[in-house]
């Protein structure tokens, strides 16, 4: 059974719901778990008013039993607070009058889906994209990412991300040890930066871009360890591992670009500058590598190194200070349209990679070690290990 996910509902209606399928039976599994998670994504220096409305608190609908799951699908529901103040515009049924506050958007933001969704759709009013385009909607991605998470913590696979750059201000590369540093973070970690006035030059940097009445990019990298070698594979392209997380980091909202390790860098050294050299583990019966430029990738192939995904997080399209921009219904010059929202949400977009790529791996993982129950995964994983030991 392959692991398989889907989202619905909009930024301001009533609630987003998340449907997973193929996570096995007896797969411990509670609010508490999923909603840390979320508390997580709401976090981080930068964020705007929204983040003080919502709470994200998460109704298990379907598919847990005593705080189990059975093996049927989950069904996940995370009500939207800001709807009351939506009901109006955001109203299912007909409008019966034109005039209300239906809060209509005909004045498209640059960089934002709102005039290409519409041409698409065939809508004059861009509210009826941006609100399925919102990255409100990565809340339930991460609900179901902290439902993968806690089966590849089964199978003592552990994720978790970091802030690596914030405008200008970059962090330094990663030291041993730092994993569980970075593990051990506090939810709410304004900046998940290790280093005290790194974070505070970050924090600096997005207090410039707010007072300009500006938004600002930046880069976050998700690090997975305990992957076992042989997930995905060379044999088609839509099989390699790397294509599929890097899919799944683009799909998260102003995410420009995705490398593996040192990929970016690479494409600047020559071969004998970036490759890993291949050494073995007598002790351990295991092949290692001193570096991890590959990111844990060879081939489309995991090859048993840490997992390294970077994402390049465009500037945020709305600005306080907007754009110009053109009346979709009159064509006339106006100023973009101004929505609600962050400086930079670089922290949440670090959460919701982290919620993508437990996915995708809990996935892989399905792929090559099957199991109906939780046991039957780990066992048939436990054997797969001990067979490499033999080889």
């Amino acid at each position: 059974m392959r692991l398989r996910f889907l989202t619905s509902g909009e930024s301001h209606g009533p609630a987003l719901t998340v449907i997973i399928e193929g996570i096995p039976a007896g797969l411990v599994v509670d609010r508490e778990c999923i909603e840390r998670d979320l508390r997580r994504r709401m976090a981080g220096y930068g964020r705007g008013g929204r983040m003080r409305i919502e709470r994200d608190e998460v109704e298990i609908l379907g598919g847990v039993r005593l705080g189990r799951t059975l093996g049927s699908p989950i069904t996940l529901v995370i009500r939207n607070l800001d709807h009351a103040n939506w009901l109006a515009a955001m109203d299912p049924a007909p409008a019966l009058a034109e005039g209300g506050n239906l809060r209509r958007v005909t004045r498209p933001r640059p960089g934002h889906a709102d005039l290409a969704g519409a041409l698409k759709f065939g809508t004059h009013d861009a509210r009826d994209i941006l609100e399925r385009a919102s990255a409100r909607e990565t809340a339930a991605r991460v609900a179901a990412g902290a439902v993968a998470r806690r089966f590849l913590e089964e199978l003592e696979i552990r994720l978790t991300s970091r802030t690596v750059a914030v405008g200008a201000v970059n962090a330094a590369p990663l030291a041993d040890g730092d994993f569980e540093r970075l593990i051990a973070l506090p939810p709410d970690a304004p900046m998940r930066a290790l280093d005290s006035s790194t974070q505070q030059a970050m924090i600096d940097a997005v207090v410039a871009a707010r007072g300009d009445g500006d938004s600002i990019g930046g880069v976050f990298e998700v690090l997975t360890q305990g992957v076992p070698p042989g997930l995905g594979s060379h044999v088609h392209w839509d099989r390699r591992l790397d294509g599929r997380l890097a899919a799944a980091v683009m799909s998260i909202p102003a995410v420009k670009a995705v490398a593996l390790g040192e990929g970016i860098d690479g494409a600047a050294q020559r071969g004998s500058e970036f490759h890993d050299p291949i050494a073995y583990d007598a002790v351990r019966k295991r092949f290692v590598r001193p570096s991890n430029r590959a990111g844990g990738l060879e081939g489309g192939i995991s090859n048993g190194e840490a997992l390294r995904v970077i994402g390049y997080l465009k500037p945020l399209s709305t600005l306080p200070r907007p754009l110009a921009s053109t009346d979709l219904v009159t064509k006339a010059v106006f100023e973009a349209a101004t929505e609600r929202t962050d400086t930079i949400p670089i922290v949440a977009a670090g959460v919701v990679a982290e919620a993508m790529t437990a996915l995708v791996l809990a996935d892989e993982v399905l792929v090559k070690f099957g199991g109906d129950h939780v046991e039957e995964t780990r066992r048939n994983l436990r054997g797969y290990l001990a067979g490499l030991e033999a080889y």
